[in-house]
């Protein structure tokens, strides 16, 4: 069963080459971010037509989330990180598949900081790590995956100086994103690539993806339970490279039924 993250970066801007790699890699399951679209503007009958069914999470020109699952209808179970009634921003849903608990979010940015939304940032990760530690108490198997916005590690950048300034890799996002791991998550991609080195967003700007001037910062989190069922993670790197691209790449992980 592959599990698979995507910031599309606009989804009606991509939908083609969103398309087009559903139908090549064929994912269990496809988890999206920023959609970028309202309820009920979101292309639903596209996926349809390739035999992918969606939940959503939509916000007009900013953020959303979707899972798409093929052959299947998933159960949503989650929609909106809990923690925080007034928050209206659509970054977290949760839907149930084939008996695996799938998170998916778009972790805030936090730039520019210091600042109201690095605070925001650093909040909004406090609450999530509230709701993951719910979902490990339970016991069941659990897939965390999305955008989390940040560099775990120097090893997960080109040019720790390039970034040092940015939000993405504060010590206060590196030690929150710690503390989540510290309570049981498995980090898929880091756990195959001890060394380092793999990349998952390279920006628009300065040639970066001529040069492999990217980071890490699409994660693939698993439960206890799914850690143990843990087959394969990667990155499809190429889909970067096609012609207007969205500036991440999609990353996945392949548990055992």
């Amino acid at each position: 069963m592959r599990i698979a993250s995507f910031n599309i970066n606009g989804i009606k801007a991509r939908l083609p080459r969103l398309l087009e790699w559903l139908e090549e890699t064929r994912p269990a399951v496809a988890c999206l971010q920023e959609i970028k679209c309202q309820d009920e503007s979101f292309p639903a009958e596209e996926f349809e037509k390739i035999g992918y069914r969606a939940a959503w999470h939509g916000q007009k020109g900013f953020n959303g989330v979707a899972i798409l699952v093929d052959g299947e209808d998933p159960l949503e179970v989650v929609h909106g990180l809990p923690g925080d009634p007034l928050d209206e921003q659509a970054r977290f849903i949760e839907a149930d598949v084939r008996g695996v608990r799938v998170v998916n979010l778009y972790l805030p940015n936090g730039n520019p900081q210091p600042g109201p939304k690095f605070d925001y940032k650093l909040a909004w990760m406090e609450r999530l790590r509230i709701r993951l530690c719910e979902l490990l108490e339970r016991e069941r198997p659990t897939v965390v995956v999305g955008d989390f916005n940040v560099i775990p590690e120097d090893r997960d950048v080109w040019s720790v100086s390039a970034m040092a300034n940015d939000a993405l890799m504060q010590p206060e996002s590196r030690a929150a994103y710690a503390r989540i791991l510290g309570d049981g998550w498995t980090d898929a991609l880091a756990t195959l690539n001890p060394r380092g080195g793999v990349w998952t967003f390279w920006d628009y700007q300065a040639g970066a993806w001529q040069r492999d001037h990217g980071f890490r910062i699409d994660h693939l989190l698993l439960s206890p339970e799914t850690a143990d069922r843990m087959v394969s993670a990667g990155v499809d790197k190429e889909y970067r490279g096609r012609e207007k691209a969205s500036d991440h790449a999609p990353v996945w992980v392949g548990i055992r039924d």
